[in-house]
Parts: structure tokens; sequence; C-alpha cells
């Protein structure tokens, strides 16, 4: 449900953006529905995450900029600046605390050895780094059109994708059939 609600505005900005054609009022859209999706998390679970308040808080500053502006450019750069934060935020707590940001949030839904944690954390950093990357790529070099339709179909399959790596290592390395470790 709340990948759902997470996913929303998103939806709701494409839809917008190919009914209207206006990237300015579909970034005010975008940014009612992040607004929406704060208080509906509120409600729903009595408080906000980081990552939801992390993501709102960039957003509002690039999307607020993208209108106040008038430049879509920085619109462009939301999503790369969102996902090299989460790939800058995995190595960083890897490197510097010793501990594993993956395993913290994940550690009691399955069980693995701390070497399988640190290459998955490393995966998903790599991941972030490359849908960063990809987005930019996408943003500079096609239309607008084929941006929002990446924004979109795009960041939706590279999750996809990636969550399937980490479950064929998982499932070739055994890890999904232990019950203990």
């Amino acid at each position: 449900m709340k990948q759902i609600i997470e996913y929303l505005p998103i939806i709701i900005f494409t839809i917008t953006y190919f009914y209207s054609r206006d990237i300015f009022f579909a970034t005010l859209i975008l940014l009612i529905g992040l607004f929406a999706q704060v208080c509906l998390e509120y409600l729903l679970e009595k408080k906000v995450s980081k990552k939801t308040k992390m993501i709102f808080g960039i957003s509002l500053l690039f999307g607020g900029s993208t209108l106040f502006f008038r430049n879509e450019e920085f619109l462009f750069w939301r999503p790369t600046v969102i996902n090299w934060i989460f790939s800058v935020i995995l190595l960083y707590v890897d490197f510097i605390s010793g501990k594993n940001l993956l395993k913290m949030i994940m550690g009691k839904t399955i069980l693995l050895p701390d070497n399988v944690w640190r290459r998955l954390s490393r995966g998903w950093s790599l991941g972030f780094f490359i849908s960063g990357l990809l987005n930019i790529i996408i943003a500079y070099n096609f239309t607008i059109d084929i941006w929002v339709s990446y924004k979109l179909f795009g960041g939706f399959l590279i999750t996809l994708t990636f969550v399937v790596i980490m479950m064929i290592y998982l499932w070739r390395g055994g890890y999904l059939n232990k019950k203990e470790l």
C-alpha cells in the first residue's frame, strides 16, 4: 500500500503533463500530490518517514525553483539529486559508521551474513547512482515528453530490475532457502 502512495504523485504528474502539456502546471500538481502523500502517510502511520520528508523537501526546493524561475531544468535534476543522496547515504553509513542501513531496515525480515548485507547495500547504492545518471542523460538528450514518460515507467523498471537482481543473487547464494544462519 505504501509503495502505491509513494508512486501516486508521479502518476498524477505524468497524467497532468500529458493532459495539459504544461510542465509548470504539472510541477505544481506534483508538489500538491507530494504534500498530500505526506499528509496521508501521517494520517495512516501517525508519523512521516525520514525518506518521505527528504523527498518532499528536495521536491519543494527543485519544484519550487522550477515554478519560481520558470525553468524546467530544476525539475530535471530533482530525481537525480534524490537518487544520488540515497546512494551516498548507503555508502556513508557503510563506510563511516560501519553499520549497514539495509540491514537496519530489513534485518528483522531476513537474516543474512554481514558480507551479503554489504554487497546488497553497495549494489543498491550503485543502482541509485545509475538511476540518477540515466535521468540526467534522458533529460538532456530527449524531449520533455520522453523524460516525463521515463519518470513514470523508467524509474519503476529500474527499481524492479534491481529487486530482481537482488532476489537472484540471494536465491543463487542459497540465502532465500535458509531458515537460520
